[in-house]
Parts: C-alpha cells; sequence; structure tokens
C-alpha cells in the first residue's frame, strides 16, 4: 500500500474453531496484513470465535485495477411461434419415413408414439395439418374461458359439414391445429366391448393399450370424488337400481406440481401429446396444409398431394403415410385418391343423443357442493350411457368469476343411444360440388333404424326413473340434432374381410401396403360410449406396428 492511500475495511464475525491464519487462507489474504490490522488478537492461531475481525477490502489501487467480467453471451437464436414449424417448401424436399395428415386425437397420438419408440435413431417423421392455430391448449385450460365462451368460441371455430343436410343437419367440422380435442368433453371411458358384436381385437390385447392410453391422458376418477354434489346422487343411483354408476373418468392432469414441473394443460388435448413429442426428438410440423390426394405406386403408398391456400401444390413424399383426418374427411380423402373398396365410406355411426335438464335441492348438499360427474355405464338390458353433470352443464372451471347462491342446482342428464353399422349409412363424394382445392364435397346419407327409434324412448323411461331415484325435479327432454354429437366414427372401420371393411386390423389399407388411418373411423362399433381414449388406444397400437414395420 501506497503512502497516504486509503485502505477500505469490511467486519468479519470469526466463527467457531477461526484463528487469523484459518481466516486468512481463506479469505487469500496476507497473515500479515491481518496480524497488522487486527492488534488486540494476541496469537495468530488463537481461537478467536464470535470476535470482530478487521478484513482489508480493497484499496483505492487495487479498486483501479479490479478485472471487469466479460459481458454474458445472449444467445440470438430463434423460433417464430412458440410450436415450432416447418414450411412445405422445406418438407417437400424430405422424404418420410412416415408422414402423418391430421393434429386430431389420432394423429397427435401417433407422432408421440412414434417419437418416443424412434427417439434415438435417424427416422424421419412429419406432420401436417390443414387448419391454423387456433387455442395452444385446450379451451378448458385458458383462465379466461368459462363453460359459455368456450361453447361461443367453438361455434366460431367450427364450421357446418357441407352435404350434411337435412339428414345429418347437426354435424361441423373443427379444422384446427389439435382437431376436435381443443374443444372435446374430455371423458374418457373405455368402450363397453362385451357389447360390442363381433369387436375385432381381444378384450385382453385392448387392456394393454387403454392402460397406455390412460396413462399418457392422464385419466382419472377422482376429479370429482369427495364433492358432495357427486357423493350424494352417487349414493342415490347406486343404492335405486342404477349399481353401474360410477365416477366420471376425466383425462385431466391433478398431480401437484413436483419439483418445479409445469402442469399446465390441466384439461387433455393433442396438444399435451404434441408437447411430449416435441421433447423426445425432431419432426417437421405444417399447418394450413390440404392433403387433397393420396400417392402410391404398385400398391404401396408414395406420399401425399398437398396445397397451401395459395394453392400452391407441393408432393409430400413418404414410405408410411398416416390418415388421421376425421370420420368424414378420411374417406374423402381415400375417394378422390381413386381408392374404392366396398367399405369406404359406409357404415357410418353416431349415436342418438338427449339431453335431459333438471334440478336438484341446493339444501341437500352442504356449504360447497362442488361438481357433479356420474356415468351409468350401458348394460345388456339398458344400452345406452348416461352422464349426469353439473351444476350448470359442464363448469369445471377453476374460475374466479362469482357463483351467486342458489336454491335449486341445475344438472343435465346426456343420454347415449347405440346405433348398429349399417351399410346404407354412409358418407360419398359429390362431384357436382368442388371445393376450392378441387376435391368434391361429401354427401351424407344416413338415418335411424325403427330399433334405434324405439330405443329413445326406452332412454326417455330410464331418465323418469333416474330423476326419481336422485330426487331431481326433471325438465323438457329434448333429443340433440343428427350429426351435432361429435362422436361419428365407423367409415374405415377395421376388420378382416375387405369387402366389409377399410382397414386390416392394424389400420393399414386393405391393398395398399404402407397406408394407414389412425382416427375414429376405424372403429367398427362404438355401441353407446365415448370413442376418444379408444382412438387414442388403437393409435398406439398401429404405431407400434408401424414400428415393427419399418
Amino acid at each position: 500500500m501506497q503512502r497516504g492511500e486509503v485502505m477500505a475495511l469490511k467486519i468479519w464475525v470469526a466463527r467457531n474453531n477461526d484463528t487469523l491464519r484459518i481466516i486468512a487462507d481463506q479469505k487469500c489474504i496476507s497473515i500479515d496484513d491481518l496480524i497488522k490490522l487486527n492488534p488486540s488478537i494476541e496469537h495468530p492461531d488463537q481461537n478467536i470465535a464470535g470476535r470482530l475481525v478487521n478484513l482489508p477490502f480493497f484499496t483505492e489501487s487495487d479498486m483501479r485495477q479490479v478485472a471487469i467480467p466479460p459481458t454474458c453471451h445472449i444467445p440470438t437464436d430463434y423460433i417464430e411461434n412458440w410450436i415450432p414449424l416447418t414450411s412445405l417448401e422445406t418438407m417437400a424436399d424430405t422424404e418420410y419415413d412416415v408422414l402423418i395428415v391430421g393434429t386430431g386425437a389420432g394423429g397427435g397420438t401417433m407422432l408421440w408414439r412414434l417419437c418416443e419408440q424412434w427417439r434415438n435413431n435417424g427416422k424421419r417423421i412429419g406432420i401436417i395439418e390443414r387448419g391454423n392455430i387456433v387455442m395452444p391448449t385446450h379451451g378448458r385450460n385458458l383462465p379466461m374461458m368459462n363453460r359459455t365462451r368456450l361453447e361461443q368460441y367453438y361455434r366460431y371455430i367450427s364450421k357446418p359439414l357441407q352435404g350434411s343436410y337435412p339428414e345429418f343437419i347437426g354435424a361441423r367440422e373443427v379444422i384446427c391445429l389439435g382437431g376436435r380435442t381443443v374443444f372435446w368433453d374430455v371423458v374418457a371411458s373405455r368402450l363397453n366391448l362385451p357389447l360390442l358384436p363381433d369387436w375385432p381385437i381381444s378384450v385382453y390385447e385392448m387392456d394393454t393399450f387403454y392402460n397406455i392410453a390412460e396413462r399418457v391422458m392422464n385419466v382419472t376418477d377422482e376429479y370429482v370424488r369427495g364433492s358432495t354434489l357427486t357423493e350424494i346422487l352417487l349414493d342415490r343411483l347406486q343404492q335405486g337400481g342404477f349399481p353401474e354408476s360410477i365416477y366420471m373418468p376425466i383425462a385431466a392432469d391433478i398431480h401437484p406440481t413436483k419439483f418445479g414441473e409445469v402442469h399446465g394443460d390441466v384439461f387433455f388435448s393433442s396438444f399435451s401429446l404434441l408437447a411430449k413429442a416435441s421433447f423426445l426428438r425432431p419432426f417437421d410440423l405444417a399447418i394450413n396444409a390440404r392433403a387433397v390426394q393420396v400417392l402410391f405406386e404398385q400398391g404401396k403408398a408414395a406420399g401425399v398431394k398437398v396445397m397451401s391456400p395459395d394453392m400452391s401444390s407441393y408432393i409430400l413424399k413418404a414410405k408410411t403415410i398416416v390418415l388421421s383426418t376425421s370420420t368424414y374427411e378420411t374417406p374423402r380423402l381415400l375417394l378422390h385418391s381413386g381408392i374404392r373398396g366396398e367399405a369406404v365410406g359406409h357404415y357410418l355411426t353416431n349415436q342418438v343423443y338427449m339431453l335431459a335438464p333438471g334440478k336438484v335441492n341446493r339444501s341437500d348438499f352442504t356449504d360447497i357442493p362442488g361438481n357433479l360427474g356420474i356415468l351409468i355405464f350401458g348394460t345388456p338390458d339398458r344400452p345406452y350411457q348416461i352422464r349426469l353433470v353439473g351444476p350448470n352443464g359442464y363448469d369445471w372451471y377453476p374460475s374466479s368469476q362469482e357463483k351467486p347462491f342458489l336454491e335449486e342446482l341445475d344438472i343435465l342428464l346426456q343420454c347415449f343411444g347405440r346405433i348398429t353399422p349399417r351399410y346404407e349409412n354412409r358418407v360419398v363424394l359429390n362431384t357436382d360440388r368442388i371445393d376450392a382445392y378441387g376435391v368434391p364435397e361429401i354427401e351424407v346419407h344416413f338415418e335411424f333404424s325403427e330399433e334405434e327409434r324405439s330405443e329413445i324412448q326406452k332412454m326417455v323411461e330410464s331418465v323418469k326413473r333416474i330423476s326419481s331415484v336422485a330426487d331431481m325435479t326433471l325438465g323438457e327432454i329434448c333429443l340433440v340434432p343428427t350429426g351435432d354429437l361429435h362422436h361419428t366414427s365407423g367409415t374405415c372401420r377395421m376388420g378382416d374381410d375387405p369387402s366389409t371393411s377399410v382397414t386390416d386390423l392394424y389400420g393399414q389399407v386393405h391393398g395398399i401396403s404402407g397406408l394407414y388411418v389412425a382416427d375414429n373411423s376405424v372403429l367398427p362399433f362404438i355401441g353407446s360410449g365415448n370413442p376418444t381414449l379408444t382412438t387414442v388406444a388403437l393409435a398406439i397400437r398401429t404405431a407400434d406396428h408401424i414400428v415393427t414395420q419399418a
């Protein structure tokens, strides 16, 4: 230190067993300087625990010579969207091992499973979506949504299905990234397979893939457990002649956050699977990409002709193609591509959908009655499924909106009646109506059988009995317009016989190697159950089969 130069000091409180020598070693300070600054301490090896020790801080010259740390490196890489997108121009320069068409439940599942199985190899996977991005997750996961707003937004995003009038008047299409899973009701029940005649896959094998699907979709029956609205009504139903009543299985991630993990997508949608896939391995995703024709050579899939909104045309080459474009669009694409098997577009099925609103006395439940979610499975005597939801419909939102105290609670009975697959219920091309991309629009032919009409009355009687057992005041029962329910299936049904099915038992189109279907259209019969969980389970099974064939 130079003569006249000022030294700044700082004070250190000695810890247990500290000595001046130990402190000098720890602080990289000269022991001689430390002794000079602390003349009251008799010996450098004396235990000075708890005493105040003067430490040199900086001299003025030290301060002038201290090194300034280098500037931190700030990355300049960026992505143009919250989900990485690939241009069609780039995709046209690649030959894909698997190209998936459609991003709904089937397409999203197929992408995730292939990425999981092929995470450490060089396989090239592409996926395209006809629509744009309208939401980044299931609508129920957005804090500004409630039931009414979500229904209103669905009516804005979805469009009436061209060619559905008048026989399927309620049908609508959801054309966007994530497809219908952006709006679906998140009820994830297994189909009651013993009630479905000639289901082509064994119950034992289906259990394996149902288990995987339930895990990846976070299916739980815990969502409404403990709610007095559910507990009391469930007890009334089980004691009153409906022992098949259960807690409604919901595809909802209700696990608490651990170790800083983010649980942002509580309610499942295809985005949950797109996210999982994106962290497993690279893949290419293009939106606003309309598939107009499947290309094949000598009985083998070769690629897909795709058009952009500006009508530019691209050929995306692929060794394996998976169509996941919906019960309406998949047969449309097959038919327009010249794939005209006897069953393509036929055996269209859905469900009779009936609503029965009602009210229960508010005083029967606790101060916070909670949400209602009960599922009554179909039985051989009652081959239809009934759900009890409420209050106020599917009002399952962690919303901060104020809920007024009501003397009565509105609940809703949703009834789903089976429709037997029949050849005459079908989707066909209407060559007199061509869309902007040069693809014929479809025409839907559909009607109830006499058996299905008579079953509607049986459903009404069951609803009346349920309302009596549940001590519920029943309102006006009504049938939802045919086609409005998004449980359509069967138009590319799987089976062994090419004369009555479109694909084999792994979803591969009869007669065309490497062309698969993975959406609701492959389901040969759904009875009265929700099809989504089964579609996901079968898509996993098909993906695993593709992996074994590669």
